[in-house]
């Protein structure tokens, strides 16, 4: 249910009166991306040495602090604080998923997955659902809303204590054991060989896990990971795609509430904006789904979906900047969070067939890094009140002018991509046809 967190946040101090709409827009919500970008990838290290599960605890107690505040704090000083705290709850969700990953066997790692984002589909929509029936139909305050979930939050906080403490990490792993990972990756080509079970070095509780020689241990295989991970030009614009998409859908998905309260004020009207929610994560499910059932050639025609998917989700986004009908925009969304969840599913798909697990994760760290470093330099240009303060209308429309770019860079590329496997197939047929005449001839 904190995936509402930010929603909530929107609505529930505009409805306080106690916030200007420029504030929201142009000081309050660029501070949770800076705050976000400073501790992502510090985050991202320390939740591998210090074995995940602390990790956890402490999104846990963030969680519940940001919901104390959101119950009971009023004043502008609080709520910076709340964006800063905000941002160490998202910035130590990766440790919850390397969690998962770190105490199963790797030939459930695709099942593991699935039941991941069902999980969260579920919290996710159950959340938006009953939020916004206790306010349509029962009429609840959000101070409420807020209590509910700070419960929520507390018990989960709870249960995290009882989690069982993992007892291998993917990279602080001593220096035997990253000797044989170098060793396992030598036998076989990019991401072919995955052992089922990673290999507990000796050093690791002899020496301690802090110790210089296991510290530089994982330097070397974070290194390794990264040459890896970047080594392939095919991996490389994919995770470019990933990158530049994630920055614009976030922008877009940081401030929908905000036009959304732009066209039809909740302060004034009825707004449906939980129930939108959770028919948008249907949607994106589904789209995100359906990518497992489509059986398509992804290295040959997948740059060229990712350039017309953007291309439908940047018409999507110039749909709500220009729309004065609060029912058009609530569409916008859903046919852009599909598209991108669609895009999204292929991309990490893609990328994680060709890596190992530690590849992976470096990727996908890197990668997120990459795409909030842009959105950071984003948000101080057009939406800082420092800079150019742009009001919510203009910013959509940067943003979908920005989607149209990405699209027409990789209709470029995937156009460019598709005709040179087709050409090579054509010529691989060829030769075929002349091989087999030429045995016929000599058979004759």
């Amino acid at each position: 249910m904190h995936l509402n967190c930010r929603r909530g946040i929107c609505i529930f101090l505009r409805l306080l009166k106690t916030f200007y709409f420029s504030q929201l827009t142009n000081y309050l919500f660029p501070i949770w991306t800076y705050s976000y970008l400073a501790f992502l990838f510090p985050v991202f290290l320390l939740t591998d040495f210090l074995r995940y599960k602390p990790l956890i605890m402490v999104q846990g107690l963030f969680l519940v602090i940001n919901y104390i505040l959101l119950c009971f704090a009023r004043d502008l000083p609080f709520m910076v604080y709340l964006q800063v705290n905000y941002s160490v709850v998202t910035s130590t969700e990766v440790a919850y998923f390397s969690y998962i990953y770190s105490v199963i066997p790797v030939e459930n790692y695709q099942r593991a997955t699935g039941y991941l984002r069902s999980a969260l589909l579920a919290g996710y929509t159950f959340g938006a659902s009953l939020a916004q029936v206790l306010v349509s139909l029962a009429g609840l305050d959000y101070f409420y809303i807020n209590t509910i979930t700070l419960g929520v939050m507390s018990m989960a906080f709870l249960i995290s204590f009882w989690l069982p403490m993992p007892q291998r990490t993917m990279f602080f792993k001593g220096k035997k054991a990253a000797a044989l990972r170098s060793q396992s990756q030598q036998e076989g080509p990019l991401g072919a060989h995955r052992p089922e079970e990673p290999v507990m070095d000796e050093d690791y509780g002899s020496v301690g896990w802090c110790s210089r020689e296991n510290v530089a241990a994982a330097g070397h295989l974070l290194w390794k990971s990264f040459r890896e991970s970047y080594s392939s030009r095919h991996l490389i614009y994919w995770s470019l795609w990933w990158a530049l998409a994630t920055a614009g859908y976030m922008q877009v998905f940081n401030y929908i509430q905000l036009i959304w309260d732009h066209i039809e004020p909740s302060a004034t009207s009825s707004i449906y904006n939980g129930g939108v929610e959770s028919v948008c994560s249907l949607v994106g499910a589904v789209a995100a789904f359906s990518v497992g059932h489509i059986k398509v050639t992804w290295a040959v025609w997948g740059e060229l979906a990712l350039g017309l998917f953007s291309a439908i989700g940047a018409g999507a986004v110039f749909l709500m900047a220009f729309t004065s009908s609060i029912w058009a925009c609530y569409a916008g969304y859903a046919i852009f969070k599909s598209c991108y969840m669609f895009l999204i599913t292929i991309t990490a798909f893609q990328i994680a067939s060709n890596l190992s697990t530690e590849c992976y994760a470096l990727t996908f760290g890197i990668n997120t890094f990459v795409a909030l470093s842009l959105q950071t330099i984003i948000t101080i240009i057009f939406v800082d009140e420092a800079a150019l303060g742009l009001d919510i209308v203009t910013q959509f429309i940067i943003y979908g002018s920005y989607y149209a770019v990405i699209s027409l860079l990789f209709l470029i590329r995937g156009a460019y991509t598709a005709s040179v496997n087709c050409h090579s197939a054509e010529q691989k047929e060829t030769r075929q046809e002349s091989s087999v005449e030429v045995i016929a001839t000599e058979r004759f």
